[in-house]
């Protein structure tokens, strides 16, 4: 697996679980870290955006991985 498909599935696993936590309990992970809506947590919610971005763009590229890998 590449490094950039790596860094993207983790930032979508850290979006997931803030907005997961935002959801169930109202509570803002990167908020709460950083501070609201400073430059540091919207650096975080631009990088998970891209990661987010990124992997919807290679979903067809990795669907052929996967499925030659398995073959």
């Amino acid at each position: 697996m590449k490094k950039m498909d790596v860094l993207a599935a983790t930032l979508l696993v850290i979006g997931g679980l803030n907005w997961g936590l935002v959801g169930l309990l109202n509570f803002d992970l990167v908020a709460t870290l950083f501070g609201d809506m400073t430059a540091m947590s919207r650096i975080v919610y631009a990088l998970v955006a891209t990661g987010a971005i990124y992997q919807a763009l290679q979903w067809k590229a990795i669907q052929r991985r996967w499925s030659l890998a398995t073959a």
